[in-house]
């Protein structure tokens, strides 16, 4: 059979770095002192779940740990293998470490997917990380808290890796240039990089595929430039149908916080679709909301906030499309709430004043006092405990700092549960004046 040649290998695996020094994107993780470039410097290995999205560098990570520690490498793929291939595994590793002395070898097996195994398939790996045969590495775009079993997840240490920048995105392609691994392309446009890295969001392996489809196209019609018009005609609807970094994307997601704030579930229904439909990270969408339940609803209905929180967590749990309906759900609950921006309008304030202001001390009666000498000096002193007051309330106390004024930060509105939270604060107020 003969052996592949270099243009018959994906562009991906061309560009895969050999050394950490050629790694873009997850310095969080690997750059001087932290946890990962600890990891390879301390030349043990060690059990790992690397969390992150596509095309972060899950594989390559774990690749570069095997040549960094001189391990043998087994891939198991979870979603194409078994228990078959863990046994196969097993015996590998087995044959390795029992070598003769000075042809021994560590092990280490890359489970990509791994969150595609059941219980008992994860289970099988525990005697042996166990014993040592081999160091397990699980790679999962999922969270792991749900979708790895407890046992194997309390002996490996999550890391958790991002989504790649645009300036990393813009590095690949500038290497991909400077590596001559694209020969039929010259030049890319500036216009055409900014298009490219948005269409990637983040996903090395996206744009490293979408290069790959431009190179083939530039050479089959002598095109050497990359023009953003010529960008657009030869990968089509998949760029022009939605442009996630560009004025397009703000505005649908502008469209549906205000169709949200707006109390127009169709609406917001409508751009919600819009959105998924275009491509855009069900993630995204599920932080979003959780802004629109804190900045648009708050106390209104703090159920709000559990909503869109549930929503997130049950998209966690069952990924696409199934767990886009929960969030669908939470879209429409947000935008048939009452609303307010009372909260939202409080913490700016709160924040302005605090930048503005200067660092004034807690006064004594509200600090903590734990040791002998604080009481002496009279930290706590004069306190009054709510609890022990008339309707759990301390009438009259004072909980700002010495000679300032209160501000007035929190004003709640005339809708939903504000309603009651102001009649409360009016009786509390009134009950401080009464003791004045």
């Amino acid at each position: 059979m003969a052996k592949p040649t270099t243009s018959h290998i994906p562009l991906a695996e061309r560009l895969r770095p050999k050394n950490l020094g050629e790694v873009i994107g997850q310095q969080h993780l690997l750059g001087d002192g932290l946890p990962l470039r600890i990891a390879f410097e301390s030349g043990e290995p060690h059990s790992c779940i690397l969390w992150g999205p596509p095309g972060v560098g899950k594989t390559t990570i774990a690749r570069l740990m095997a040549s960094s520690f001189d391990a043998h490498f087994i891939t198991i793929s979870a979603v194409l293998g078994g228990v078959k291939d863990i046994r196969e595994a097993v015996e590998q590793a087995s044959i390795w470490q029992g070598q003769g002395e000075g042809r021994a070898k560590r092990t280490i097996v890359f489970v990509d997917e791994v969150h595609r195994f059941n219980k008992s398939q994860q289970d099988a790996f525990l005697p042996h990380v166990e014993s040592g045969l081999f160091t397990f590495i699980g790679a999962t775009t999922e969270n792991p808290s749900f979708e790895v079993n407890s046992a194997l997840l309390s002996r490996a240490v999550v890391y958790v890796l991002q989504p790649l920048t645009n300036d990393d995105l813009k590095k690949i392609i500038a290497r991909a240039q400077v590596e001559h691994a694209l020969p039929a392309i010259e030049k890319i446009a500036n216009e055409a990089i900014e298009r490219l890295v948005a269409y990637a969001d983040g996903d090395a392996r996206r744009l490293l595929n979408t290069l790959e489809s431009l190179s083939v196209a530039a050479r089959a019609e002598n095109i050497s430039e990359v023009s953003d018009a010529w960008l657009l005609k030869v990968l089509g609807e998949r760029l022009r149908r939605y442009d996630k970094g560009g004025e397009q994307f703000y505005d649908t997601i502008s469209a549906l916080h205000k169709s949200v704030r707006g109390s127009d579930p169709d609406a917001a229904l409508y751009w919600f679709m819009r959105m998924l439909d275009g491509g855009a990270e069900p993630r995204y969408l599920a932080r979003r909301l959780l802004r629109m339940a804190s900045e648009d609803i708050g106390l209104a209905d703090p159920r709000a906030l559990r909503m869109a929180l549930d929503a997130a967590e049950v998209y966690e749990r069952l990924g696409s499309p199934e767990g886009e309906l929960a969030l669908a759900q939470c879209v429409v609950y947000l935008a048939v709430a009452p609303k307010s921006n009372a909260l939202y309008k409080a913490f700016n304030e709160a924040k302005a004043f605090i930048k503005k202001d200067g660092t004034r001390p807690v006064p004594l009666h509200l600090r903590n006092a734990p040791t002998k000498l604080m009481k002496e000096l009279d930290y706590g002193k004069n306190y009054r405990y709510a609890h022990d007051e008339a309707d759990g309330f301390a009438a009259g106390e004072n909980y700002w700092p010495e000679g300032m004024a209160a501000p007035e930060f929190y004003r709640p509105v005339n809708r939903g549960l504000e309603i009651r939270i102001a009649d409360k604060l009016n009786e509390l107020k009134s009950k401080n004046h009464q003791k004045k």
